[in-house]
């Protein structure tokens, strides 16, 4: 009796530790970055973005040694996530080489230029990559839709663009192009978000508010400038935004995938020995340290 009772217990015991290992199997899939569409925990999140900052690294390099010239312009709805976005790609690159444009309103002397006269001068240079946050696209969008163009300057924008990015592609630009799309459910979340949070209420502009309620508005002035500009030379990839995680690390994939680049040689760094220390001696200057209040 005793020893049926004893292998009961031992398969009882076996049973919850195949269990424990079928949750610690479904806990290790929700934190993979190997399956699409699983929630990242940050752990796996920041395994892979450290993964694709190396390579962006490398990606700078043969930037710099081959004097290519990279644009990439981030445009999506408010509160798709562009600025998280574009902070993931720029933390672990030097300035230097990736360049950020985010323009602010037009002066009236801008205004009065011609519409892309603006932008001409930020475009990189041999060894550069320039990331616009909105870029000359704000003319089939926030300018179209809030009337800060006329609905002709709008149309003769979509005819002209393509021609103008076939320029940029023909001088030898790279130039490529993102969408970020979210659901109106995610974005009034997030804008929510903004609301209260003293880091983020700067993001929230009268522009937005006013922008907030014309969803329809500007889903049809995305669709016609995606039928107008999405060019064999200069094509639209869209980015589901729903995840701020995932979209992150599949852009800065993608963009690895669209820059041909190889990694290039480099000497083991060895620091070299330092000389004998404390031979100099500082004078007793009244330095004034900041409180350490932490």
């Amino acid at each position: 009796m005793g020893a049926a009772k004893k292998d009961k217990k031992k398969k009882k015991h076996e049973a919850i530790e195949e269990t424990g290992k079928k949750l610690d199997t479904t806990s290790a899939d929700e934190t993979s970055a190997d399956e699409p569409g699983k929630k990242l925990k940050n752990k796996a999140y920041e395994q892979e973005l450290a993964k694709l900052h190396v390579e962006l690294v490398k990606l700078q390099e043969w930037v710099k040694l081959k004097g290519l010239k990279v644009c990439i312009v981030f445009e999506g709805r408010d509160g798709a996530g562009k600025g998280g976005t574009i902070k993931a790609i720029t933390e672990r690159v030097s300035p230097r080489v990736f360049r950020v444009v985010a323009l602010p309103t037009p002066t009236e002397r801008e205004k009065s230029q011609m519409y892309a006269q603006r932008y001409i001068p930020h475009f990189p240079a041999a060894g550069e990559v320039v990331i616009f946050d909105r870029s000359w696209y704000n003319r089939a969008g926030v300018e179209r839709v809030m009337g800060f163009c006329t609905e002709a300057q709008s149309k003769r924008f979509l005819e002209v663009v393509p021609l103008f990015e076939k320029i940029m592609a023909e001088s030898g630009i790279i130039l490529l192009k993102y969408w970020l799309e979210v659901s109106p459910e995610e974005q009034t979340r997030r804008l929510k978000g903004r609301v209260d949070d003293g880091r983020k209420i700067w993001k929230l502009s009268p522009m937005d508010l006013k922008s907030y309620s014309r969803w329809d508005d500007y889903t049809r002035a995305r669709d016609e400038m995606f039928a107008a500009t999405d060019t064999p030379w200069a094509p639209w990839y869209v980015a589901n935004s729903e995840n701020k995680k995932q979209v992150r690390l599949n852009i800065i994939s993608h963009l690895l995938s669209k820059v041909p680049y190889e990694e290039l040689p480099r000497e083991k760094v060895k620091l070299p020995e330092r000389k004998k220390l404390n031979k100099y001696q500082s004078p007793d200057y009244p330095f004034k340290y900041i409180p350490e209040k932490f």
